[in-house]
């Protein structure tokens, strides 16, 4: 297996389902050597490894919770174990609450911080003391969502995280490019993931009419942007979010 990012090393959060899943595949399928962290579901975990494998690629699992900053740094270890450096950190690990301003709950509110943000800050600066260590560079790509920008009143607490990992991805990517680290944000618009399993059939039929391109975007189209953003064909990107949304946010009155 070979292209765009043979011979790189990258860690995807979150990479057992959904886009996760499919960064890490594609990854594999572009040359990367991969590592997979998980936390539940063992099962659909080995499944993910045995798949690329399967196709001649090189996978390593590991369990660990992005909200504690210990076991991110376990991700990073266990990656130069496993292949002997980093080059491509990719945070994806996410979860929604579903609660407004008014209901929404402290301790749903701290699980959620934990995971989307701030395993997205320290997990940036975890991979970017190994790639400074390397002397190298590399990339730190962060699958923030359309609402980074854009309300949605029904989960107040993901837009919040989303909003800081705007912030994390242009902060930090000012902050490190003295060291050729790039820091790049993927901000999905409707994608056919678990985490949109629950949406009943009038509302994304309203959601397909929202969408310019007419429909939800797969986890692998995601994929192939956050890869190309990884790779060197995206070399002078930084500091920024590239929108794979289908034009969602652009169409005058979508929900």
């Amino acid at each position: 297996m070979s292209g765009p990012l043979d011979g790189k090393v990258v860690a995807v959060t979150g990479a057992n389902s959904g886009i996760g899943e499919a960064i890490a595949k594609e990854a594999a399928a572009q040359g990367a050597a991969v590592v997979i962290d998980w936390v539940v579901d063992p099962a659909a975990t080995e499944g993910v490894v045995a798949d690329i494998e399967s196709r001649g690629g090189r996978c390593h699992a590991v369990q660990a919770d992005v909200a504690k900053v210990a076991d991110l740094q376990k991700i990073v270890d266990a990656a130069v174990a496993a292949f002997g450096r980093l080059d491509v950190w990719v945070n994806n690990a996410g979860i929604e609450v579903g609660q407004t301003l008014t209901d929404l709950d402290e301790e749903k509110y701290d699980r959620l911080m934990g995971i989307n943000l701030k395993g997205a800050v320290f997990g940036t600066q975890v991979a970017a003391a190994q790639m400074r260590a390397q002397g190298d560079g590399g990339v730190i790509v962060n699958i923030t969502s359309t609402h980074e920008d854009w309300p949605m009143p029904s989960d107040l607490a993901y837009c919040v995280s989303k909003g800081g990992m705007r912030m994390l991805t242009r902060t930090a990517g000012v902050e490190l490019g003295p060291d050729r680290i790039r820091v790049v944000g993927v901000g999905p618009g409707a994608i056919l993931t678990p985490i949109n399993a629950d949406d009943d059939a009038a509302a994304q039929a309203a959601l397909r009419a929202a969408i310019p391109l007419g429909y939800e975007a797969e986890p692998a189209e995601i994929a192939t942007v956050v890869c190309w953003a990884a790779s060197d064909a995206a070399k002078y990107v930084t500091a920024t979010t590239v929108m794979a949304d289908g034009g969602l946010m652009q169409k005058p009155g979508a929900v």
